[in-house]
Order: C-alpha cells, then sequence, then structure tokens
C-alpha cells in the first residue's frame, strides 16, 4: 500500500542531506507531493513534481512502479538516492528506462556579480524585447512546445503570480527565449531556461538567465540551477555558478 504523505516531517529524514530544491518544495508543501510506505513509519518515500520524481529511504518495487492518477505525462525523470535505488528502477521499467548523468551546481547565495548580469542585458540588440512574464506572456508560453516548461508547474496565471517569476525575450511579438521558475521552494526557485531552435547561439538565453538572476536577488529568491547538459552547465558558469558534482538520474519513456 502507498500513502500519500501531508505531514511530511515524517519523510524529512529520509531525503536529509539531499541538496535538491524539488525535493524541498516537496517537504514544505509548496509545490508537489510525496508518497511513502507507511504513513507514520515510512521507510521508503517518492518526491514528485512535475516530471521528475526522487526515490529516497529503503529501495521499494512497490513505490517505484506505483504511478499517481494525477500524473498524466508519458516521460518522467527520476533520480535515485543511491545505486541499489536506480538497480530497482531500472529491473521494474527495463527498455523504458535510459540512464543519463545531469549536472548540479553549489547553492552560493553572494556569488553573482551584478554589474557583469546588468552588462548582459544591456547587450541585448534592439530588434529584441525583454520583458517579465505577465498574464499575456505566460498564455504565449504556455502555447508552444518549447516553452510551455518556462510556467508549466504553474495551474494558471494566479498562481503563477503569486509563486513563480520569470523572463522573455520576445522579437516581431514572438517569444524567442525565457528562463522561468520551473518550481518555487519558499527560499527560492528552480530555473527552467530555454530558447526557440533557431534563435540559440545569440546569447539571449545568457540575457533571460541574467535579468532572471537579478530579480530573484531583488526578492531575495535563491535562483537554484540544475543542468541536463554540459552546454546548461556552460551557461550556469557564465553567469557566475559553479559546478558542483555529476549525478545519476534515468529517464522513463511510455511511463
Amino acid at each position: 500500500m502507498i500513502y500519500e504523505i501531508i505531514n511530511t516531517a515524517s519523510v524529512s529524514s529520509l531525503f536529509a542531506q539531499w541538496e535538491e530544491t524539488l525535493i524541498w518544495s516537496c517537504l514544505q508543501g509548496t509545490m508537489g507531493k510525496i508518497y511513502a510506505d507507511d504513513l507514520d513509519n515510512p521507510t521508503a518515500a517518492m518526491a514528485i513534481i512535475g516530471d521528475f520524481t526522487f526515490f529516497a529511504g529503503k529501495p521499494n518495487i512497490e513505490i517505484v512502479s506505483y504511478k499517481p492518477d494525477w500524473c498524466t505525462q508519458n516521460f518522467m525523470i527520476m533520480v535515485p538516492q543511491n545505486e541499489n535505488w536506480q538497480n530497482t528502477i531500472t529491473h521494474f521499467y527495463g527498455k523504458k528506462a535510459k540512464i543519463v548523468s545531469r549536472y548540479a551546481t553549489k547553492k552560493e547565495s553572494d556569488i553573482f556579480d551584478k554589474e557583469k548580469l546588468q552588462k548582459a542585458i544591456a547587450s541585448l540588440p534592439e530588434q529584441y524585447h525583454l520583458s517579465m512574464i505577465d498574464e499575456r506572456l505566460f498564455q504565449m508560453c504556455k502555447a508552444e512546445t518549447w516553452s510551455a516548461d518556462l510556467v508549466s508547474q504553474f495551474s494558471d496565471y494566479e498562481n503563477y503570480r503569486n509563486l513563480g517569476i520569470g523572463a522573455v525575450i520576445c522579437k516581431d511579438n514572438i517569444i524567442v527565449s525565457g528562463a522561468s521558475s520551473y518550481s518555487r521552494y519558499q527560499e527560492g526557485i528552480e530555473i527552467e531556461i530555454d530558447t526557440k531552435e533557431e534563435y540559440r547561439r545569440k546569447g539571449l538565453a545568457y540575457i533571460c538567465g541574467a535579468k532572471l538572476i537579478l530579480e530573484c536577488l531583488e526578492r531575495n529568491l535563491y535562483p537554484s540551477w540544475d543542468a541536463h547538459n554540459k552546454g546548461s552547465v556552460a551557461l550556469a558558469e557564465k553567469l557566475g555558478y559553479h559546478y558542483s558534482h555529476t549525478y545519476t538520474a534515468i529517464e522513463i519513456w511510455d511511463y
């Protein structure tokens, strides 16, 4: 039997020492949900938020195989706490599972060069327009596949206005690049950043990232960055982050 955990204090020790803001969002009750094998004395738990699931405690195939009714997507990124969890996941999902590397950055609050970031923003060519995401831009982000994840974890604009924050670059009234909050926890956000394919390698993501970081700092929010590839790591380092470590994740297709 798998249970949704409302009193997350009962599972917090299972996720201890895991510096992952998506987990913090779930533990704090800000976004996402946590499930476990027991309500009062859980030995295994998973935190689910968006396309990510984190497994902690004692490996449990019942939890690995559990898909909540509200999870309607066919893709999930599963992050095992250790090799035993990894083996349990890959054993259950078989050919649906693809092992990948992801890259964490250090969470350092005083590393950003504000002057450098301001100069990045000022370098935007005049044919582009940089704006914070309002209701109109929120709906525009949702309307295209490449930009949907900039706002996808927020049920509507009111929810985004209360919890989210983001910036986009437009050209000819079309969004071409953006940096936004994939998720929110009490002390900050997890950054989602992307650029429309034909506008990549023009420095637009760098400018969006600079704007979002500065706006977060103004609001005393930490802009956490987790990279899905080495290109994302390079962009993060250009913005001021420092690489922390590589970790294993498992992409589940046809979830």
